[in-house]
């Protein structure tokens, strides 16, 4: 019978730590709110999420889901969404050409990413078994900026 009891609350308490992981961890700053809703006025659908270092309001506007990012000041950093692979510009499609990732790896998703100054960068993620795979980070011109593995 202990042994039962010992289990419902094992049981119990670990329920309740698996529901609070999800949430908020601090309310979400009214200059963040009011930045976000400056710059995405007809945004629909706005869920937050709190990574510590900044928040990231997932959306939708225009039909396109979006993922933005702000500094716990206020200042937007990001927009990221996903493009159809006829979406991905030539010179983007090309510098993946051209790296050493493309005779054995292969494009699974690509991203959009709007960055503060008017630029844009690019993010493929690639694989090349059910195992590696990793993301890769372009600039509008096609250049390799970076590539990150993904779990």
């Amino acid at each position: 019978m202990k042994k039962l009891i010992n289990y419902c609350l094992a049981l119990c308490l670990t329920t309740a730590i698996y529901n609070t992981a999800d949430a908020q961890v601090r309310k979400i700053p009214a200059e963040v709110t009011e930045a976000f809703r400056q710059k995405y006025p007809t945004a629909l659908n706005v869920e937050w999420h709190d990574h510590l270092t900044n928040f990231t309001a997932t959306f939708d506007q225009d039909k396109v889901h979006y993922e933005a990012k702000f500094n716990n000041k206020g200042f937007w950093q990001s927009t990221e969404n996903k493009i159809d692979d006829p979406a991905i510009p030539a010179p983007v499609k090309d510098g993946f050409q051209k790296s050493k990732y493309a005779e054995e790896w292969n494009i699974k998703q690509a991203y959009k990413i709007a960055l503060r100054e008017d630029k844009t960068q690019y993010r493929l993620e690639i694989q090349k078994n059910d195992i590696q795979k990793k993301q890769l980070y372009f600039d509008s011109t096609g250049r390799l900026l970076r590539d990150n593995i993904s779990l």
